[in-house]
Formats: structure tokens, sequence, C-alpha cells
């Protein structure tokens, strides 16, 4: 049975995040015919039709009201639950970011439907769609479906691919006019201070270098920022490197603090508690330098590396140097 699906456009910086796109797959997947509606918000919305389109979206929706621009949750809440009583979707789907962990549990409330959460795969089995989440911290997977009312799901960036764009495709648009009265917004975005972080969106990043309390310092994160760029990929860190005061928190990866899914994760200096585990366990290739041949971290590794990360670090990224620079 076909299924008419909505997507919400994940937006950061007035341009689209990969997850958007992986949603649009997702939604492509499930729909099985039905009609795709990607919605889109902010006074620049018009820009990101055509990605949209490229990727899968047959309509799309734009709310282009300038109080959308920068995400604030009382007017992206307004904003989302008026798409979706005009879409009248039958499946709903969001990234599991900032945004999307936010906006999606109060929309899912207010018109009283269930929600699935961080999920890390969606297929069709027998007409129903299966959603994958990870439970107990990653050290294991439950398989869910919805029996009745909208299914609305948040999927974890990184784990379904989004598939080639057809620039051919078009998708029909439609501008759907909201208006905030005065009193309605708490929150109002006067400026936006950005930490240094690097240009790779660290959630997003098909590479992570990762450093733990073995860095010894701030200045111990220079060879991992150093890899990182070589590589094309963004600087992570546990708990414990925060804690410390070697970093600051925006780049904490663990059950605190981000959940990261990428191709390749290089762990440097990190024993492998837990809780850093439940935020990095699920990423394709985990590669570990150490110099505690027992640290836990080996354990879930695909390739460990045991010696002094302060030698192992600048070789690699000598050896990457020559291989990118030979290819």
């Amino acid at each position: 049975m076909s299924k008419n699906v909505l997507v919400l456009a994940d937006v950061r910086e007035q341009k689209l995040r990969n997850v958007s796109f992986e949603a649009l797959a997702a939604a492509r997947m499930v729909a099985e015919g039905g009609q795709i509606t990607a919605a889109v918000f902010g006074s620049f919305a018009k820009d990101l039709v055509d990605p949209l389109a490229h990727y899968g979206a047959d309509r799309v929706i734009t709310v282009l009201n300038p109080e959308l621009d920068q995400y604030t949750t009382d007017a992206y809440f307004q904003a989302f639950k008026k798409v979706i009583e005009h879409v009248q979707p039958d499946v709903i789907l969001t990234g599991h970011t900032a945004v999307g962990r936010d906006v999606s549990p109060r929309v899912a409330a207010r018109l009283g439907t269930g929600l699935i959460s961080d999920c890390t795969n969606v297929e069709l089995v027998n007409g129903q769609i299966v959603f994958t989440r990870p439970i107990y911290a990653g050290k294991a997977f439950v398989k869910k479906v919805v029996k009745d009312g909208i299914v609305f799901a948040t999927l974890r960036p990184n784990n379904i691919a989004a598939g080639e764009p057809d620039g051919n495709r078009t998708a029909q648009v439609e501008e759907l006019q909201v208006d905030f009265a005065p009193d309605s917004l708490r929150t109002l975005v006067k400026d936006i201070v950005k930490k240094s972080a690097g240009g790779v969106d660290l959630s997003e990043a098909r590479i992570i270098v990762s450093g733990g309390r073995g860095v010894k310092s701030a200045e111990g994160f220079k060879p991992l920022q150093e890899l990182a760029d070589v590589l094309g990929g963004a600087v992570g860190a546990s708990r414990g490197a925060c804690d410390s005061g070697y970093c600051d928190y925006a780049l904490q990866i663990g059950q605190t603090g981000k959940v990261v899914t990428p191709d390749l994760y290089i762990a440097c200096g990190i024993s492998g508690a837990i809780q850093h585990l439940a935020g990095m366990s699920n990423s394709k290739v985990i590669v570990a330098i150490n110099k505690d041949p027992e640290a836990p971290i080996f354990q879930v590794a695909d390739y460990g590396i045991v010696g002094d990360l302060f030698e192992v670090v600048p070789l690699l990224t000598e050896e990457f140097k020559k291989l990118l620079a030979s290819g």
C-alpha cells in the first residue's frame, strides 16, 4: 500500500545537512509509490528546493518566515505542526540531530502519536515499516513497527545511504504561510557565537580522530587535528579529555555526548569506558592507539596499535600525506 511520507529538512547555516538526503532515501524505501514531501523552513528555503528534488522529493513545502532562519523550539514546533496538518502524511521522518531530537517529541506529543527515535536502519517487510534502533547504550538492537496511526521516526545520521542525486528530477513547490503571534515565541536568537572546531560537522563526519586522557593536554590534540585535516575528518574527544580541560565539551562523544557513526574512527589514548563506547561502537571501522595492551578499547577495535600516540599519530599523518599525494 502506497504511503505519503513527510521529511523535515535539517538545515544548518542555510545549507541542507546530509541527514536530510538520508531521510529522503529512507522515504523512497517505504513510500511504495506514494508521494514524498519535504518541508524546509527559512527565508532562504526556495534556494534548497532543487537538491531536495534531486534526492527524491516529489513535493517541497517552503515556509519562508524569517523567524525560522535560526532554529528555535517554539517557531519550528508551530511550523512543523502546521505542515503536518496540511500534508496529512502516513509517515514522518526527521534526522536524529539537535533539531530533530528537540522538535519531534513535542510534535508527536501534541499529535498524540508515538515516536521511534534514533533509528539506525529502516526496511519494508511484508508491507510494514520496520525500524532498528540501539538500546542499552548500543549493546543490543531492537526492531520496532507502528501498528496504527502516523509512523513517526528520527534517523541517526550516517546510517542510511543517501544515494546518488538525479539532476533531472523536479518537484512541485508549494509555499505555506505560517505567522506567529507576538507572544507565541518565547525565544529570540540575537546572535550566534561559534566555537572554532574545524569545518567538518562532528555528527556527520565520515572520519573522526578522537582523543582521550592519553593526549595529556590541550596541546596534545594538535597532532590529532593535523591527522584529521589530512583525512578531511573531524576531531572528537572522550568525556575524560573534556573533564580534564583539554578540549571543549562540544567535541565529546559518548553516552552523555554525541553519538557518531563514521566510516573510520581513530581512538587515540582512549581507554574505552562503556560510556564512550556507547557513542562510537557502531562506527564502520575502529582503529585504536593506546600504550596499554589491555585497554578495553581494543576489544571493539578492528585494528589496534599498541604504542605512544605522540609517536604513532605523526607517522600516520605523514604516511597518509604520501598516500593521498600519490593518489
